[in-house]
């Protein structure tokens, strides 16, 4: 690297590795996986993650939004929870259904 310009990248076996190793250095990104609350749910808990690549940067003020987050039974797998976190284009998605607890 040199500043923010990639000079160049060796032990690659195939294209696809130089240009992960690119994107890696100039701009890495993480699925984020956690989950959220419930309320009158069968379980206290859903699972959620990202529906794209977070940026590396964001990650934990996207945790500490999530963490700010309640959400009522029943949740269906692939609800979207929390629409374009951060201003980020990402989306925090259910993983899992939670049915609503019968009282």
């Amino acid at each position: 690297m040199d500043g923010k310009k990639v000079i160049d990248i060796q032990g690659n076996k195939c294209r696809r590795g130089v240009a992960y190793a690119k994107h890696e250095m100039l701009d890495p990104r993480r699925m984020l996986t956690t989950s959220i609350l419930v309320k009158n749910g069968i379980y206290p808990l859903v699972s959620v993650k990202t529906s794209k690549p977070l940026p590396k940067p964001y990650i934990f003020q996207a945790l500490q939004e999530i963490k700010k987050t309640t959400v009522n039974a029943p949740i269906e797998m692939g609800e979207t929870i929390i629409k374009n976190i951060l201003g980020l284009d990402v989306d925090i998605v259910a993983t899992k259904t939670i049915k609503k607890r019968i009282k």
